[in-house]
């Protein structure tokens, strides 16, 4: 039995040998924000990412019930003097929407990487409404958003929002397209 006939991820296409996997990037841009917690709900597109955060004894992992509880972890994490990320898909937006509020009145840096569901070759009609609103949504909460299309700009991309998040005490969201992590197959 194979990744697609458990209705897993299928990746892409593997990257050049000599190039490291995007995760790795975003895993390097964290670390050197120094990032100490990171609030996450288990979600296959970022599973190596989550794998490389619980390996690390520098990061705190904290499995969430939903995402919204991310957002306090990260106001909690700022307030003891520690920096956080939040890990999400797009479909958990909608369940922050209310909450990013605390961000906004209480200006503490958040930062949400947020894996897109709903595009490129969705084979679930449910994750459609939000996967398509998920910018708009974020915009409307006055989150600044950057989104990764190309692997090799992950990194990048990321280190960018933690740093304006961190540097501005600004609300950030990198929306990690699904043609980057791969569409499911079931």
């Amino acid at each position: 039995m194979n990744a697609s006939d458990k209705g897993e991820a299928v990746e892409p296409e593997p990257a050049a040998a000599s190039r490291p996997d995007w995760r790795d990037d975003i895993f390097a841009a964290m670390q050197a924000a120094a990032i100490c917690q990171v609030g996450y709900v288990p979600d296959a597109g970022h599973a190596r990412l989550i794998e490389l955060c619980q390996a690390d004894p520098q990061i705190r992992a904290v499995v969430l019930t939903s995402e919204e509880e991310g957002i306090g972890l990260a106001a909690g994490a700022w307030l003891g003097g520690q920096r956080a990320a939040l890990l999400m898909q797009s479909s958990g937006v909608g369940n922050c929407i209310n909450l990013l509020s605390l961000a906004k009145a209480c200006r503490f840096p958040l930062v949400m990487l947020v894996t897109m569901r709903g595009e490129w070759a969705e084979f679930n009609p449910w994750q459609v409404a939000m996967g398509t609103k998920t910018q708009a949504a974020l915009e409307l909460m006055d989150v600044l958003v950057y989104r990764v299309e190309h692997a090799e700009e992950a990194g990048e991309t990321v280190a960018a929002a933690l740093d304006i998040a961190f540097n501005g005490s600004l609300a950030t969201a990198v929306l990690l397209s699904q043609r980057l992590i791969g569409a499911k197959r079931w």
